[in-house]
């Protein structure tokens, strides 16, 4: 057995004893074809970073071409309505001069269009208008802020929970149906006659169309895109923040929109009350010197102000992101 064991190593080829020793060179010749696929490897990996930059960015310009089409399409529809707008500042500048020499009414009441412009270019020149309007700005973004904040989880939970819904649904209903000027003197009480009562109000009146909002947004979703979740083994977080969420979203931002104007008309009535400064001050504080110019001044600038609001959350909403994704 043993000698058959050598035999068959015999034939094997041997070693030689004295080998040739390896060079360098033979030995980078060798390794180069690995040194050029490790050298390619971060440039292959620079490239598709760069390539997902390019796509982020060229997403990041569509979008922002989205917003400035949707400002200039709301532009041209503003301009479509000049006519219109001029023909209303005409009659305003006319029509209480011939009613005041036909003796129909006084023009101390209802001044011409040019007294109003400019008494409102006087308090924009001399910094009271923008003292006023800063002051309501805060008050009404903070207002309009703290709404967002409890109103769309709420919204969420009681529109994805129902025994939440079964819960809460007949206090939120008696709240609804009071009106948020009935509740200023609560306010008042609890919170002060300063900012905390008059940024409370803001935020009780603007609450309801984000609440409501949000409960439609979340029960409208379609079932089967929660039943498909379910049956890739999703969780329930999983489903809510991939499916629930951003099929509502729509309906909120509709509900966040209406939200920013009633935020606005609710600031006038608030300052109308217990303040000392911002665009409702001004107004009530003019009728009560009966400096009549100045009032309307002040009425332009709150209808101005909610206006720009108003196009500003529309041009938001014309991007469509979400409806595109």
């Amino acid at each position: 057995m043993t000698s058959i064991a050598q035999e068959q190593l015999g034939t094997l080829p041997r070693k030689p004893s004295h080998a040739p020793e390896t060079s360098n060179a033979d030995l980078l010749a060798y390794l180069a074809p690995a040194q050029h696929d490790l050298s390619a490897f971060p440039e292959k990996t620079s490239r598709l970073d760069r390539r997902q930059t390019s796509v982020e960015i060229r997403s990041s310009v569509s979008s922002f071409q989205d917003f400035v089409m949707a400002v200039g399409k709301r532009s041209r529809s503003v301009a479509q309505s000049a006519p219109i707008i001029i023909l209303f500042l005409l009659a305003w500048e006319f029509v209480p001069r011939i009613a005041t020499r036909l003796d129909l009414f006084d023009s101390t009441f209802l001044p011409p269009f040019s007294t109003v412009f400019r008494a409102f270019c006087e308090i924009a020149v001399d910094g009271t208008l923008l003292k006023h309007l800063s002051v309501s700005l805060g008050r009404a973004g903070a207002g309009f802020l703290l709404a967002n904040v409890v109103a769309i989880p709420l919204g969420l939970l009681i529109g994805w929970f129902p025994a939440v819904e079964r819960f809460l649904d007949p206090v939120l209903q008696t709240f609804r149906q009071t009106a948020a000027m009935a509740l200023f003197p609560v306010f008042i009480l609890l919170f002060g006659i300063g900012e905390p009562s008059k940024v409370v109000l803001i935020y009780w009146g603007a609450q309801w169309p984000i609440l409501l909002s949000t409960i439609t947004g979340v029960k409208s979703v379609d079932p089967l895109l929660t039943k498909a979740a379910r049956s890739m083994n999703a969780s329930t977080l999983q489903i809510f923040f991939k499916v629930i969420l951003p099929a509502a979203f729509p309906a909120i931002f509709t509900g966040v929109r209406l939200a920013a104007t009633h935020s606005i008309l609710i600031l006038i009535a608030a300052e109308m009350i217990g303040a000392d400064r911002g665009l409702g001050y001004l107004v009530y504080d003019s009728q009560v010197r009966f400096e009549i110019p100045l009032m309307y001044a002040g009425i332009i600038s709150l209808s101005l102000l909610g206006l720009v609001v108003n196009y500003l959350m529309i041009s938001i909403d014309g991007l469509n992101s979400w409806k595109k994704g």
